[in-house]
């Protein structure tokens, strides 16, 4: 493919970045994840007494939409049917009114009793069941507000918890201890397997197993509850209490996330907090900023919103896709990324009480748990930008601070996690109550990578922390030459990170590692010459490792690895001639030309590429996320460097 046409492609999806950029700076785009978001803003709004008909009929319409042929709702494009999704999705338009006797509705029912019925589902959905008196309360697991009172220095605490747990977990104590059950407007008999033994007992685990020691600590905790000491009770609730409101953060959302939202909402609501009080006022209009209308009058939600994450990845992908960085935008945006900085200390600084803040969020408002990844991206943005910037000082002061904080914040095995320092412990994944999702925060590559790639572009490539963190990258290579993909899918994710990370920081192209990721990226290219990756490699990844539909952000990821490994293009006939541009040691990879036709080929009209399939990463297989903005932003990124060199090149790690 000649040159001019691959960068008439890069225009077109630059011009369209650049078309999306909000007055204020920022870009975000949509944030979609699966239907029970939906559902249980429904459920909440019943709970509370302030569900709508316009709002109900929206959320209804949403839902339908997303029902697959067989009647069953799955948490990511192309996935398997999931039960306990279907469930809320049935029960979100059994509130809507859909007759359990239509046509879609005895599939959805029948896919559940055949799938376990109700009694098979996740915990979480059966605690939305029994808001309403559709399981009951004794049939769950038990976490008592005393949690509250466990010292940090104890196993199950509430800082042993990733930060998302932990925001959540806190507000279900409560609800836990006080068990409400509303009126429910009709039986869910039909979904279960036998309507005369709907609440069955589940058989306990060996008590030699992990499994079956917390299944009995777990009666205990039942039976505490029937007997607890009641101004120990009040004095765990108050604590509760005071602890979900001092986290509330600016735009009333807690975490910026729905799930410590919607429990904390109800667990205040519990504790006396009327709908007028300005914490209960504030939190319901939070979900409003998180409400998406679609043209053809359907309402659905956004589990979160990521403006921080989508402006820093868009400017770095802008400036090395060859706009100016003295480009109106750009300054823009990243005026926009200082006014983010975080200043305040937040729950991670219960582990580093000494260290300074300087990081950044995910999300808009976000002051209590910035986040590694966000901060080594953002000071990689700024840094981009800082020589032209009006005030080149004030852009370097705010890089040099969450440079700091990064480097506050590695685990003592030299890795990063995303939001805490030494997340490691595995006893709350062993909770009967932690069923759904990952619930700590341990290292892992991807974001390992990113600090390790931020460090290096700061000078900081030799320091023994940055080396200590390489260690860690090449100690953790898959057999097959891959690195897992904690917060995108999945091991293409991981690669396409911890590739550039690494030849950044020195590790030459030559070296086995690399060369083996290169040789895993060659053989997982598809015929079409994309890349893909599945969802169900979380699950299956001996099937499904680096296999899947071809898509924009995953072959722009494959690409980004691979030109930073030297793997092209062949500069004899696509000169390195941009800002940042590496000298004459590509390889021409074939791979590398195929994936970048396959882009340009590819394409849509108005710059964009379409991208159905989800390829973000919340809870490795159990929540799945379609970045609206992947599918633009990264394409840009490896077109650029395509065109332009990759920067990691002019820095080290030459060929060899």
């Amino acid at each position: 493919m000649d040159r001019a046409t691959i960068e008439d492609s890069l225009r077109r999806a630059t011009e369209h970045l650049l078309s999306l950029q909000d007055d204020e700076g920022w870009w975000k785009g949509d944030l979609e994840t699966n239907v029970t978001m939906d559902a249980e803003d429904l459920l909440l709004r019943q709970f509370l007494g302030i569900r709508t008909a316009e709002q109900t009929a929206a959320t209804a319409e949403w839902i339908r939409s997303q029902q697959r042929e067989d009647g069953t709702w799955g948490t990511f494009h192309g996935g398997p049917p999931e039960l306990s999704t279907s469930v809320e999705a049935y029960v979100a338009l059994r509130l809507a009114g859909d007759d359990p006797e239509a046509p879609h509705m005895r599939a959805a029912a029948e896919y559940v009793r055949g799938a376990g019925g109700i009694a098979a589902t996740r915990v979480f959905t059966r605690i939305w069941l029994a808001l309403f008196g559709w399981w009951p309360w004794e049939r769950l697991p038990e976490m008592p507000p005393e949690i509250m009172f466990l010292p940090k220095w104890l196993p199950l605490n509430i800082y042993a918890f990733g930060c998302w747990a932990r925001q959540t977990i806190v507000p279900l104590t409560v609800v836990s201890a006080l068990r409400p059950v509303r009126p429910a407007p009709f039986a869910l008999t039909e979904l279960h397997t036998d309507p005369d033994n709907p609440f069955p007992l589940r058989p306990l685990a060996p008590p030699t197993t992990w499994d079956g020691f917390f299944e009995r600590l777990d009666m205990v905790l039942h039976a505490y509850h029937k007997r607890a000491v009641r101004p120990l009770r009040r004095l765990a609730l108050n604590q509760a209490r005071r602890w979900i409101v001092e986290r509330q953060e600016a735009d009333g959302c807690w975490g910026g996330i729905q799930p410590p939202a919607v429990y904390s909402l109800i667990a205040l609501h519990l504790l006396g907090y009327e709908l007028d009080h300005p914490v209960m006022r504030a939190g319901l209009e939070a979900f409003e900023r998180f409400t998406v209308h679609t043209e053809d009058g359907a309402r659905w939600l956004e589990a979160c919103q990521s403006p921080v994450w989508d402006t820093c990845l868009a400017t770095i992908a802008l400036v090395d896709a060859g706009v100016a960085p003295d480009h109106p935008a750009l300054v823009k945006a990243t005026d926009w990324m200082l006014g983010e900085e975080i200043t305040t200390k937040g729950d991670w600084a219960v582990q580093r009480p000494q260290l300074s803040p300087g990081g950044w969020a995910f999300e808009f408002h976000n002051d209590t748990y910035p986040d590694i990844d966000d901060t080594a991206e953002v000071v990689l943005a700024l840094r981009r930008v800082a020589p032209s910037h009006p005030h080149p000082d004030r852009v370097a002061a705010a890089a040099d601070r969450g440079v700091a904080w990064n480097l506050g914040m590695q685990s003592k095995n030299g890795a990063w996690g995303a939001f805490d320092v030494d997340n490691t412990s595995t006893l709350p994944n062993k909770l009967p109550f932690c069923d759904f999702g990952e619930v700590v925060d341990p290292p892992s590559a991807d974001v390992t990578a990113h600090v390790v790639e931020m460090l290096a572009d700061v000078g900081m490539a030799d320091d023994p922390r940055t080396r200590r963190g390489v260690e860690w990258l090449l100690a953790n290579q898959e057999e097959d030459g891959s690195w897992f993909g904690r917060w995108g899918t999945n091991y293409i994710y991981g690669t396409g990170s911890v590739l550039p990370a690494l030849v950044a920081a020195g590790v030459p192209v030559s070296d086995p590692a690399i060369r083996r990721a290169v040789r895993w990226l060659e053989e997982r290219q598809n015929q079409d010459g994309g890349w893909g990756e599945d969802m169900r490699s979380y699950e299956d990844p001996e099937k499904w490792s680096g296999r899947g539909d071809s898509t924009a952000s995953q072959t722009a990821w494959a690409l980004m690895a691979l030109l930073a490994a030297g793997e092209g293009p062949d500069r004899a006939s696509a000169s390195g001639d941009g800002p940042g541009s590496a000298p004459d040691d590509g390889r021409g990879s074939a791979a590398v030309e195929r994936g970048v036709r396959w882009l340009v080929a590819t394409q849509l009209p108005e710059g964009s590429w379409d991208e159905p399939q989800f390829t973000g990463t919340g809870f490795p297989w159990d929540f799945s996320i379609n970045y609206h903005l992947y599918r633009l932003v990264f394409p840009v990124t490896a077109l650029g460097r395509y065109l332009h060199g990759n920067p990691v090149l002019g820095q080290a790690g030459r060929a060899t």
